[in-house]
């Protein structure tokens, strides 16, 4: 054999080795925030995923094979959704726990799906998402705005009972669409909300609106967005004078909020997931979160956890990795998770999801409102 020949061998039997190797793993792409403003929403994710993948490692796998985790950064931005998506195809990746943020995921769903690409997201609650998509390979273990909005209007008119609301947004998909379903369900309720408003994210000075919202004599504000601009009108709120109570989407249930509002962030009022950490059948899964000192009680980390594995189940009926297979499967699955019974609509919707109103504190914790 010349030294050609030789190296041709090599380099063949190398391919090989190789892609005997890759053969032995599945991945699962964490598709979210790296990077930007709210990659703490991204971390809560990855930390569910992570902990339901090193629990199927630990216990030999899917089908003979090991779960592989692979992070891909999206920034949460639209226009960076595609991106991502296109590097999940490029790389060959059949399954993703993600997309975070419902701009960014909303732009990215058409890839995965022509691409045959399973999407569980846990996080992007956007109705846009699925309405009217006729997706077949997209999936949420969250509920949506139109389930969330409503539970907290219904906080609003039976609990609170303000006399005047004002409706803030940050104009994006996620933080207009949850607002845009609060107002509608108080004003079907004949409860006054004479502001709806947007606001800039990324500003650092809402004293105008506050303002308006003064002169107005509105004693209750909802705001449609993330914790860095509610931190921003809460602390600013205070400054002014402004007596009102603020209430919020799971976006704005981050700790990193109490640096940015300080004192004034007591009592607000949050939508979240129900704590399925308090669960007592989650005891084992609660504690393999604690082992690596992740928070299995954030918005994301059990539906996260929940997502990996529907796709571990989805795996193991359709008896091999084939995406088409598990799409399928899920469609008219009932999976037992750690945050209920797993089940899909024709639009990959959950067709049951518990959303709980929370008091937020200064010291970080929240206490749940029955």
């Amino acid at each position: 054999m010349t030294f050609q020949l030789k190296t041709l061998a090599l380099a063949a039997a190398g391919v090989l080795a190789f892609s005997a190797h890759a053969a032995d793993t599945i991945k699962i792409a964490a598709v979210g925030p790296t990077t930007g403003p709210v990659t703490q929403y991204g971390d809560m994710v990855r930390e569910g995923l992570n902990t339901a993948v090193e629990q199927v490692n630990a216990a030999g796998g899917v089908l003979g094979k090991k779960l592989e985790v692979v992070v891909i950064d999206d920034a949460c931005e639209p226009k960076q959704g595609p991106v991502a998506a296109n590097r999940v195809v490029n790389d060959k990746i059949h399954y993703v726990v993600g997309g975070v943020c419902s701009g960014a995921t909303i732009a990215a769903a058409p890839v995965y799906d022509e691409e045959g690409v399973v999407m569980i997201t846990a996080s992007a609650t956007a109705p846009a998402l699925t309405d009217g998509k006729n997706y077949q390979y997209i999936f949420r273990t969250i509920g949506r705005d139109d389930q969330q909005g409503p539970a907290a209007a219904k906080y609003i008119i039976e609990k609170v009972k303000p006399q005047k609301v004002a409706v803030l947004h940050d104009k994006a998909s996620y933080g207009q669409g949850i607002a845009s379903s609060v107002r509608s369900t108080l004003q079907a309720a004949n409860v006054a909300t004479p502001i709806f408003e947007g606001i800039n994210a990324g500003d650092t000075d809402y004293s105008a609106v506050i303002t308006k919202l003064k002169t107005e004599g509105v004693d209750f504000v909802y705001f449609g967005g993330y914790h860095p601009e509610m931190g921003l009108l809460l602390r600013q709120a205070a400054e002014q004078g402004l007596k009102a109570k603020f209430m919020g989407p799971e976006g704005v249930g981050n700790p990193d909020i109490n640096a940015i509002a300080g004192e004034a962030v007591e009592g607000m009022l949050v939508t979240l997931p129900a704590d399925f950490s308090q669960n007592p059948a989650n005891a084992a899964i609660v504690k393999a979160f604690k082992d690596k000192k992740r928070d299995a009680a954030g918005a994301f980390q059990l539906p996260a956890y929940s997502a990996a594995m529907a796709i571990v189940e989805g795996i193991k009926a359709a008896g091999e990795d084939n995406p088409e297979k598990v799409a399928n499967f899920l469609r008219t699955a009932k999976i037992a998770s750690p945050i209920g019974e797993l089940s899909w609509n024709k639009s990959g919707d959950l067709n049951h999801f518990e959303f709980d109103v929370f008091t937020w504190h200064k010291d970080g914790s929240k206490t749940v409102n029955k």
